[in-house]
């Protein structure tokens, strides 16, 4: 039977050779994909295009457009979309009694 201390000692050289081992096929993927990004004419910026590969600039892709609050605190001035967790001043005044509605920003006519 192996004692504690030599079981330590092998696991700890294992996990010395898993870490090489990661480190040695790391560096092969890098490789591999470098050779094949100058074999096809790519660069890292081609890679974070989005699924599409290339994509010209200005085209708008990944940004998303601002949502217009749905509901206004007249009192104070701040407002919520409506999306996501209701913010500390509706929750309170939720609390007091008030209507979702009651804040409600109407659009004029």
């Amino acid at each position: 039977m192996s004692s504690l201390q030599e079981l330590l000692n092998q696991r700890a050289e294992l996990e010395r050779q898993i870490a090489e081992t990661q480190r040695q096929e790391r560096a092969e993927a890098i490789a591999t994909i470098r050779q094949l990004m100058s074999e096809h004419g790519l660069s890292a910026q081609d890679l974070t295009a989005g699924r599409g590969g290339l994509r010209s600039a200005g085209d708008g892709e990944g940004k998303r457009a601002k949502v217009a609050a749905k509901y206004r605190n007249d009192a104070t001035g701040e407002s919520w979309t409506g999306r996501g967790l209701q913010p500390k001043w509706l929750k309170a005044a939720l609390a007091e009694g008030k209507q979702l509605s009651d804040f409600l920003i109407t659009q004029p006519a």
